[in-house]
Parts: C-alpha cells; sequence; structure tokens
C-alpha cells in the first residue's frame, strides 16, 4: 500500500508519510556497495607461474599511500579497493571494523585503518587475551578451556570474524592472563617405552608429525587423547609411540626443493598427497586435488575466506562441509574433497570420486565439479605445477 494513502473513518483524515531523514537513510543503504572480500585477480599476474608472481601481488598488499588513521568513504569504493590503495589486507580493515565479509559500506561513512579496534564488553569475571600470529578462534577457545559459542557473544564474534595480532579478546569466566601461558606439556596415556616425544613447531600438523616419525596417525592420536578435531600449538609436547630408532629420522625436504612452493605450502601438499594415497585416488586426482588447494588458498590452511569459507579448498560450514574445526583439519578437509566411500561427511557434500566420469573431464572441470566457484578456468593454470609438485613430493 503507498505510504501516501489516506485512511478515511469518522476521525478527521490523515496522510501517512515517511520522513525525509528516513528516506534518506533507505535510499543511501539501497546505492550502498557491497564489501568485497577478495580482491580480483590482477591482468598482470594471469598466466604467470607462482614462483614468478611477487608476494605482494598474491596477498593483496600493493603499497601506494601510507595509510590514514581514518577513511571517509566515497562513492564506487569497496572494501577490498580501500585495503589495496593504502597497502592493506582486506581482512585486517574488516576486523579494525567489526565488519564481516558481507558488511555493505556507503558514501560517507568513516573506516578505520590504522590502530586496534575496541574489544566488546566482557563480563567483570572475563580475563583477556591478545592475539598472536598463527591464532585461530577456536585455538584460542580451547586453550583457555571455554566453548567457541561462549568466546563469540563475550567478543561479538561469528564464524565468519577476522582476528589479527594485537586484537584483544575478551575470555568469558576465564582467569588467564593477557598474555598467553607457555602451553603446559600434554599428558598421554602411558607409551612403550620405546617411544619419543616430538615438541611442536610453527607449521606442524599431526598427520606431518606422524610421517616423519614413520607412524600412523592413529597411533600419535591415541598415545595423546587426540583427535580429527584436536588442535595443536608451538611448544606444545607430544608422545611418538614407539618411535625411538626412529627419533633421528631426517626431517622432510626442504621447500627449495620444489619449485614454487615455500615450506607451508610444503607440508600441506604432502598431507594432500599423502592422504590421496592412503585412500587410492590416482595422480590424476591427487594433482587436481593440489591445483585446486593452490587456487583456492595458495595451499595454506586459512582460518578465513571469502563468507564463512575455511581451510586448504576454502570449504563452507553454511553449506555442509563441515564444522569449522572439522575443516581447519587439513586431513579430513582433504579426505572430503576427495570424497568416495571414506568421506566423512558422508553424502551431505560431494567430492571428487563421487563425480560420474571425473577421469575423463578436462582438468579444470574436474576441479570445478567439487569447488563449485565462480571462476572455474583458474584452476587450469595449475595443472603442470601440480604434476610438477606431485613428482617431488610424492
Amino acid at each position: 500500500m503507498p505510504f501516501d494513502t489516506v485512511f478515511r473513518s469518522s476521525q478527521p483524515a490523515r496522510t501517512l508519510t515517511v520522513p525525509a531523514a528516513l528516506a534518506g537513510s533507505i535510499a543511501l543503504m539501497m546505492s550502498a556497495a557491497p564489501a568485497q572480500a577478495v580482491p580480483a585477480e590482477p591482468e598482470s599476474t594471469r598466466g604467470l607461474t607462482l614462483a614468478a608472481i611477487p608476494a605482494s601481488v598474491l596477498h593483496g598488499a600493493v603499497k601506494a599511500t601510507a595509510a590514514p588513521a581514518t577513511y571517509t568513504v566515497v562513492a564506487g569504493d569497496t572494501i577490498s579497493t580501500i585495503a589495496q590503495r593504502f597497502g592493506l589486507r582486506t581482512a585486517d580493515v574488516l576486523a579494525l571494523n567489526r565488519l564481516s565479509w558481507s558488511s555493505v559500506i556507503y558514501p560517507g561513512q568513516t573506516l578505520t585503518l590504522v590502530g586496534a579496534a575496541a574489544p566488546a564488553p566482557a563480563p567483570a569475571a572475563a580475563s583477556t587475551y591478545a592475539v598472536r600470529g598463527g591464532d585461530t578462534l577456536i585455538g584460542i577457545a580451547q586453550r583457555h578451556g571455554v566453548t567457541l559459542k561462549a568466546l563469540f557473544d563475550a567478543n561479538g564474534l561469528g564464524y565468519s570474524s577476522v582476528i589479527y595480532p594485537g586484537q584483544t579478546i575478551a575470555i568469558p569466566g576465564g582467569s588467564a592472563p593477557a598474555a598467553a601461558p607457555a602451553p603446559a606439556p600434554v599428558s598421554a596415556p602411558a607409551a612403550p617405552a620405546a617411544s619419543t616425544t616430538h615438541t611442536v613447531g610453527g607449521g606442524d600438523t599431526l598427520s606431518g608429525i606422524a610421517q616423519k616419525y614413520g607412524v600412523t596417525l592413529k597411533a600419535v592420536f591415541d598415545a595423546n587423547g587426540l583427535g580429527w578435531s584436536s588442535i595443536i600449538y608451538p611448544g606444545q609436547t607430544l608422545a611418538i609411540p614407539g618411535a625411538a630408532a626412529l627419533a633421528a629420522a631426517p626431517a622432510a625436504a626442504p621447500a627449495a626443493s620444489v619449485d614454487g612452493l615455500d615450506a607451508e605450502q610444503v607440508a600441506n601438499a604432502r598431507i594432500i598427497i599423502q592422504v590421496g594415497r592412503e585412500l587410492g585416488v590416482s595422480d590424476r586426482g591427487i594433482a587436481i586435488a593440489l591445483g585446486a588447494a593452490m587456487q583456492e588458498s595458495w595451499i595454506r590452511n586459512l582460518d578465513w575466506g571469502d563468507r564463512d569459507s575455511l581451510g586448504l579448498f576454502q570449504q563452507r560450514p553454511s553449506t555442509g562441509w563441515g564444522t569449522p574445526g572439522e575443516i581447519l583439519d587439513p586431513v579430513r578437509a582433504t579426505k572430503v574433497f576427495f570424497g568416495g566411500a571414506s568421506d566423512p561427511n558422508g553424502s551431505r557434500t560431494r567430492g571428487l570420486l563421487d563425480i560420474p566420469g571425473w577421469e575423463g573431464m578436462s582438468f579444470a572441470q574436474a576441479a570445478q565439479a567439487v569447488q563449485i566457484s565462480a571462476f572455474p578456468d583458474r584452476y587450469a593454470r595449475w595443472e603442470q605445477p601440480a604434476y610438477a609438485w606431485l613428482a617431488a613430493l610424492g
């Protein structure tokens, strides 16, 4: 019914109109441009191998002008273009302004570009924690013995929220000091006399540790009371069952021996390859998984992404790929990508092995059949590099 309709009754006629200020606000909101989470791929990088692309371009950190403390949005601005203009990360600008990947910005809005975002009010009994590089909300919650939902509620956060080093997080009902204490060694069940221990380092994964010592992942789980959703952190001590003779086993091949990949990427690529081998996936299927992971996350286990996308393959909790904790487990995420009879998700999602005729598809078509990307052709450029990585790490 139009806003200016006149209602007639025994009372004097009344005309309902929208106040000018409200009408202006509605018009401003309808014309606002949505904030973009991930900038489009620069034309200058298309067709290049990863090794030839500057790291600053890959990570959207093109520095042009020193960032001011605040910035006033003008017509045509997006979060990603503002971040690029001042050499910032899109994720950091979102976090500083308590925005999500789906937030809308509008002309005249003031954004904070420098400084720490104010933490949400916390209960009087809560303690605080200063975020460090590599932290995730799941890891912080587990470390302080609180639920992820409680952590969300205490800080006004959600699954799509971004945290950054230096940010202060309220720990509901916690008593931990602001700086996280050194992690205590994990008490493991009685292990065989021949067992040894491993101190977790940056970039370590449970799968990679098991592979290093030549033991099964299940054996590491059982010896330390862990499971698929467990999180490990630098400084933690893990028991390695029956591995005394393997304690001096050579470390994984240095990243320099794999063209285009750094140490973190090599570790994650080894997980993808190992899971593929355990499931009996062909070399072509493993190469497709490597290419998909490179396109989606640069083969990094990201705890952020477009909307609620997470992990190596940027899988989304909201579309049934698992909980955030499950998706951030690289072994499980890889199993879900491959799918098949051993898919942890069962029939909730469709992996590569569930797609009829995938072996006859092109490299990009097969990857797209799993990922359903807005840019299906981009997987093709990783076909040759993926086979090279597989040959080197294989």
